[in-house]
């Protein structure tokens, strides 16, 4: 009987199918059955029956259309996740002023977790000169076009034709000649969350009111942001200056009623007819405002912020999982002690040093395991071990860096020309060149794939015998079982793609466009290999986590610490201890999702924190200070609401 993985509300459900003629809807209805069966109130599910919900593979987040029957669309012990139904009506506002969109902020909203709009309250500066610009800018191009000034991109072509004088009356026309032949992109359409990333940043540069875009033109966006109505943007195809302008065609593209367009309620159709559905209207463009929509690095830092945001989220976890390993192979504490690190007082590697300190040093009840071992003749453990806090260290401090160069990008007015409505000027300049968010992102991918590289070592000290006092590949019965052989390969195997995948795009540079774009950043692929690298981390972690927990289990009765018993606790909330030799890539897939919703991280920081306070006093807050370690709270948003 072929049997589905389901993921629903942060629990893995296996569900059974006697006839694959059903459709995905009944698999998706199944599913929350089951979740809600054992939940005292229904897992907060009112009724199954009225419950409606988005299914998608969790290989490749490829969507499934719930009328499409099982046998047709899915192969047995296939994952699903089920997510509910994207709402725009249910979401909180997030402001777009141009000037305070974070990383944090633009994933949020490529989620769908909120609604936005631009604040028009005058009380505030920055939105005075906001609407004072996107007022004027109008103006400045009337008189252009009164004085028959020759303006690039306004009463110009494009490019090699920038000398090429347009009449006046064919201005209209010449930005929607732009947006259709500039849609040149190929490959695969980003997934709707990175699509709506990618509106969500455009329509925050347009809001600082220097790329001459009409006030109508601006809520027209805003307004098919917030019903989710998504063009179809193919994800090759950039070169990363003059900007992303393969991708912002196609994203502008469908906001004009061309091509397709998608959303929750309509699925894939034409953005005409998706629009209309939406009671939307579709963008008509005046001068200027085509070149507008698609002069700027938005494709590149949209990704970009995706791929920080989850670098930073797998460095901090790839900690608790390291401190783990280490307590599985009986190694030593002394190398985390913090007068060794403040004699090379990086701020990574002193911060990644007393996390151990807090994982491995617990007050609740000190490492049984620990204690087993505390009279051997071990003098120091391997650099896999020994060195966690220099190699994490740097890829924190790198993670860190390109946080500020790609928050700065997302604030950023990256047109050509530029219009200061108070000057009554355009200004053509660079700022559409990508080799900003370009480097840093080559520099991410680097560093954060030491995490792979340092975490399958510790694979393999787990898995060898020769290596550690536990059984050859972490279980019993070798021979007739292989246990982890071949979970260890997979490590090896994206460790070495990883690097390849290293090898800086940015170096790199052709020229287009008749040799007046003689410099590009090729920023679009930097972003999309880091993306990549960070999904193998991700990938190499959960192996490691589940080969630590695995370790665990031949080292009971003994017990860890209690934040490391936590992390095991999770991990055993997902997969079940490897007795016997069974389908393993469920139990990685797993594991992966728990990195992804950052529940390690959740279940070991408020051990962390409270180290914290107790070991550094400049951390200790001036009032005392509530928190639960069984329900550690939550960070706090970093979002405006309205």
């Amino acid at each position: 009987m072929p049997r589905f993985t389901i993921h629903v509300r942060g629990e893995w459900l296996t569900v059974p199918c006697r006839d694959v003629s059903c459709t995905i809807r009944w698999l998706g209805a199944e599913a929350l059955r089951r979740y809600t069966k054992n939940k005292p109130d229904n897992g907060g599910i009112r009724s199954v029956k009225d419950t409606r919900f988005v299914a998608r593979r969790c290989q490749g987040r490829g969507l499934l259309d719930p009328d499409d029957t099982i046998e047709d669309v899915l192969e047995d012990n296939d994952f699903v996740e089920l997510g509910d139904e994207y709402n725009p009506h249910s979401c909180c506002y997030l402001l777009l002023d141009g000037n305070s969109l974070t990383s944090a902020d633009l994933v949020s909203l490529g989620k769908g977790l909120h609604k936005i709009k631009v604040r028009k309250t005058v009380w505030i500066l920055f939105s005075i000169l906001l609407l004072l610009f996107i007022a004027y800018s109008p103006l400045v191009y009337q008189e252009i076009k009164l004085a028959k000034c020759v303006v690039y991109g306004i009463t110009t072509g494009f490019g090699k034709f920038a000398r090429t004088v347009i009449p006046v009356s064919k201005l209209n026309e010449l930005q929607e000649n732009l947006i259709r032949s500039h849609s040149a992109g190929v490959g695969s359409p980003l997934s709707p969350e990175r699509t709506r990333m990618l509106l969500a940043l455009r329509i925050n540069v347009l809001a600082k009111g220097h790329s001459g875009i009409s006030l109508e033109t601006l809520h027209k966006m805003i307004e098919a942001f917030n019903a989710s109505c998504l063009s179809y943007v193919p994800e090759k195809g950039t070169v990363g200056a003059s900007g992303d302008l393969a991708p912002l065609s196609h994203l502008a593209l469908g906001l004009m009623g061309e091509g397709k367009m998608w959303s929750p309620m309509s699925g894939w159709a034409d953005a005409k007819y998706v629009l209309e559905a939406h009671g939307l209207k579709p963008i008509s463009l005046k001068p200027k405002e085509g070149l507008a929509l698609i002069n700027g690095t938005q494709m590149i830092t949209s990704l970009g912020a995706e791929a920080v945001e989850r670098a930073q989220a797998v460095a901090r976890q790839a900690d608790i999982i390291a401190a783990l390993t280490l307590e599985v192979l009986k190694g030593t504490t002394k190398a985390f002690d913090s007068d060794i690190h403040k004699l090379r007082p990086h701020p990574g590697q002193k911060e990644v040093a007393l996390r151990f300190r807090s994982l491995l040093d617990s007050d609740h009840h000190p490492s049984e395991i620990a204690e087993s071992h505390r009279f051997c003749d071990r003098v120091q453990d391997a650099y896999t071990l020994r060195c966690c806090p220099q190699v994490h260290g740097v890829v924190n401090d790198t993670i860190d860096f390109v946080k500020n160069i790609i928050n700065t990008e997302i604030n950023s007015a990256t047109d050509n020309p530029m219009v200061f409505a108070e000057r009554g000027e355009t200004i053509s300049g660079g700022n559409f060149h990508g080799e900003y968010p370009a480097k840093a992102l080559d520099y991410l991918s680097i560093a954060v794939h030491e995490l792979a590289s340092i975490s399958e070592r510790r694979i393999e000290r787990l898995c060898n015998p020769s290596l550690s006092e536990l059984p050859a590949f972490l279980v019993n019965d070798g021979g007739l079982n292989s246990g982890f052989m071949i979970a260890h390969c997979t490590a090896a195997a994206l460790v070495s793609e990883n690097k390849v995948l290293c090898h800086p795009s940015s170096v790199d540079s052709l020229s287009t466009s008749a040799a007046t774009e003689d410099h590009v950043s090729m920023g679009g692929w930097a972003a999309r290999k880091a993306l990549r690298v960070v999904e193998h981390v991700e990938q190499v972690l959960s192996i490691e986590l589940l080969a630590a927990c695995q370790g665990i289990e031949f080292l009971r009765p003994l017990r860890t610490t209690t934040p490391l018993e936590k992390a095991y606790d999770l991990v055993r909330t997902v997969v079940k201890p490897w007795i016997k030799d069974r389908f393993m890539a469920a139990d990685i897939e797993a594991v992966h999702q728990l990195l992804l919703d950052q529940k390690v991280w959740s279940v070991a920081q408020p051990y962390i924190e409270k180290y914290r306070m107790e070991h550094i006093p400049e951390s200790r807050p001036s009032s005392p200070t509530a928190f639960s370690l069984e329900s550690p709270a939550s960070p706090r948003k970093r979002v405006r609401l309205e």
